[in-house]
This record gives C-alpha cells, structure tokens and sequence, in this order.
C-alpha cells in the first residue's frame, strides 16, 4: 500500500460540534443489540439494571444465542439481518458486541444511519478500520462508547491519578502480562465440516475471507468466551483479546497517544491446536519517555506476583502493581548508588484497593450521559482506537518481522513491510464506506 494513499492519521480528524438527541432527557433510550453471545449477554445485564433504556431488537445469527437472549427480553423485536435493525429509525442507539472482523463496518453503518454505538474492544482487526471509525463518529456526528470499561472504574482512575502525580516517580518502565496453561491440548483439531442448521455461517464470516466451518473458528463453548478470538481472520489473539485492557490503562495513566516504535517476538512454538495466533509472545513498545512491554504466553502459568496478569508500573521512587482486584504500592528501598528513596511506608505505604464490581454498570452509565450530553464518553472512539492501534502494532512486528517506527498522530510508517497488514480487504459484497 503506497503510503501517499495510507488514510491520514483518526486523531487527525478535528471534532465536529455534536447536535443533541431530541427529546433525549424526556424518553428512554431504545436500544438495540447486535451479536447475543457470552460477552453481548454480559453488557446485556447491565442494560437491563437500568430504567432509563429499554432493549427493543436483537440481531444474531446463531439461534442457540438469540434463545438466550430472549428469555433475558422476551419482547424484543428480532431482525435476522443486522441490517434491518440498524434501519429502524425508532432505535436510538446500537449495542455492537459481534466478533471483532464485524465491529468497524457494523459501528460505521450504525453511525451514518443517525446511532449511537456502544463497540466492544477491540473495536477492529486493522488500524484502517479504526482509523475509518473515528472519521465516520466525527463526520455523522455521533457518540460512540467503546468497551474498555476498566476507563470508568474508580479503581483504574486513582492509579492514573496516582501515576499522573508523579507518587512513584519518573515512570521509566511499564511491563503487562497475560499468563496461563492450556498444554498440552489447547482447543484441539477438529476438522473443517457443515455449518450447523442453527447458524448462519456466510453471515457470520461477512467481510472476512470466505472459509469451511470449523467448530474452533466458530467457537462457541459452553464453559469459556468463543475461540474466533484465535484466529488471524476475526481477531489478534491475546494480544488485541487481552491486551489492550491492559495497555489502555498505560495509555490512560501516561496521557499518551500512542508508542514510537514496536518490536516484537515470538510464535506458536508448544501448542498443538488449530490456532493461528502465537503461544508465546512478547511485544515492545518505546514512548519518549519510558518503554513498555506486553507479555503473553499460554504454556506456563508462573508470575512473580502471583498473578496470571497485571500491570506494573516502574518509577524512580517506587513500583505500582494493578490489576482488577487491587493495586499495591512498592516503595524503592536502595538504589544501585545507595540512594533510598523519599517514600517511606509511613508517607505512603503499600496499599490493597479494591477493583469495583460494577465496572461495566459504570461503563453503561457514562455512555447514557454521553448521549444525553452530547459530550464523549470516557471511552471514546478515538481514545478505543488508540488503544485498539498500539495492540494491532504489536501484532503488526510480530508477524511483519519488522521494526515498525510509527507517528502516532498520524498513525503512519514508513515500513513497507508493516504497511500491508494496516489494511485488508473486504470479501464481496461488504464496503467500509464513509
């Protein structure tokens, strides 16, 4: 792709002065729900705690899933097309919790139709599509909440608080992780076969290449969230699954927009399974003033913390650790020349928060005042594809073999070999389109 033609950078795009919903302090928000799997259940029930929205349409292209949803809203007006529902002009806004390959053309068509959107992350598979969706919220004039909830919990706003204060110091380096064990198995192998009667597979893949159903590349289990998440076609893998809730939170702590440069390593180099996205994995990201690392390895569970993910920020007068269940301060004690640092335990001693439950009820509710205000949500498109582009850019080394130096403003590199995994192309007849 010549880089004259790579689309300028989303963050680019100025805001455009949002109109207020009419009526909107005065009626219920009528929301409608795209994709009614695990995770879509999940933000479902948070909805439905509120008495200021009420779920009147479902779209979902696996029956099993719809009939689960329809026990939870048995009223609900179910369209087979997602299309028809975007249509409905008495919907005022869409929830779109779908495979990630769907999020950008179903949030783009949603927005140009007069929606609001609620995209869970991450909100593309490319940094074009994130790129397309900023432009399309700004240009049609629309709120667009993205799922990174941990945004509106108040335990991840007092660490940034606690980072942004300069409470630990210079922040030198960040390291992130995911850490689990799913030898030797995996999600097994099972063979390419017919679709099941109660799917409707061509709909499902839409825009991505047309593939042979494979129970993993479908991958709804009863016990864990669907296993699309695995392959290249659908998603990133850990990396964008997983990741970006923890890389968002660097970003949101160090008011950065996004790395300089990446590197990364790694491959599928135990697990036998079907996968395509690696078992291990390590990706480097370098901002003016600090790196940042993400781990990821599914072979082996061990952390020094104890902890089969988390966040650790590195400062010169101490170290901050955070997960959702708590966040713990650690003191430098000496230095390499023999300098202890300020902090004492008395001043500021180690201190176990508690992550609030209600994250995503909190998410919810940011994104109802958003719409009333007219004002961006805490998540909004622009900061979700920030954090969506860093984890794609780790991806983007991994399997570029390359060092990608980026401008994060104008979200463009000079790699040429970087540059052809930024955007992929459609599969007839689906247009991403402003």
């Amino acid at each position: 792709m010549d880089r004259r033609n790579f689309l300028a950078g989303a963050a680019a795009v100025a805001a455009v002065p949002v109109p207020a919903l009419p009526q909107a302090n005065e009626k219920k928000i009528r929301l409608g729900v795209i994709g009614m799997g695990r995770r879509g259940r999940n933000n479902l029930t948070s909805v439905l705690r509120r008495d200021d929205i009420d779920v009147v349409a479902f779209s979902e292209v696996y029956k099993p899933n719809l009939d689960q949803a329809l026990e939870l809203v048995p009223d609900a007006k179910v369209y087979s097309d997602f299309r028809d529902l975007i249509a409905d002009d008495s919907i005022d806004a869409v929830l779109v919790t779908t495979p990630d390959h769907w999020h950008a053309y179903m949030t783009v068509e949603a927005v140009k139709a007069g929606k609001d959107v609620y995209v869970e992350k991450p909100i593309s598979v490319t940094v074009h599509e994130g790129q397309m969706m900023v432009k399309a919220a700004r240009k049609y004039n629309r709120i667009v909440q993205v799922g990174t909830q941990q945004r509106s919990g108040a335990h991840f706003q007092k660490v940034a608080e606690i980072i942004k204060a300069g409470t630990i110091g210079d922040i030198g380096f960040v390291r992130t992780w995911n850490y689990s064990n799913q030898t030797p198995e995996g999600i097994g192998n099972p063979p390419d076969e017919a679709a099941p009667d109660n799917l409707d597979w061509d709909m499902w893949l839409g825009p991505a290449a047309e593939r042979p159903y494979n129970a993993n590349r479908f991958g709804v289990q009863p016990d864990r969230y669907s296993d699309f998440r695995w392959f290249w076609d659908y998603a990133g893998g850990m990396m964008t699954d997983w990741g970006i809730h923890l890389l968002d939170i660097v970003l949101m702590a160090t008011d950065e927009p996004g790395p300089t440069a990446i590197t990364a390593s790694g491959g599928k180099y135990v697990i036998k399974d079907n996968r395509d996205t690696p078992d291990t994995m390590l990706a480097t990201f370098e901002f003016p003033t600090f790196a940042c690392t993400y781990e990821n390895r599914i072979t082996n569970g061990q952390s020094m913390f104890e902890q089969n993910y988390g966040i650790l920020f590195h400062g010169t007068e101490g170290t901050l650790f955070v997960d959702r269940s708590r966040w713990e301060i650690i003191p430098e004690r000496q230095s390499v020349g023999g300098r202890r640092s300020g902090m004492s335990e008395e001043r500021m001693p180690s201190h176990a928060g508690r992550a609030s439950d209600n994250s995503t009820d909190n998410h919810w509710e940011d994104f109802v005042q958003a719409i009333r205000t007219r004002e961006n949500p805490v998540s909004d498109i622009l900061i979700g594809h920030r954090s969506t582009a860093m984890a794609l850019l780790g991806n983007v080394a991994l399997r570029s073999k390359q060092r990608v130096d980026w401008d994060p403003i104008k979200e463009t590199t000079n790699n040429k070999e970087a540059q052809t995994f930024l955007q992929k192309k459609y599969r007839d007849p689906w247009k991403l389109e402003l």
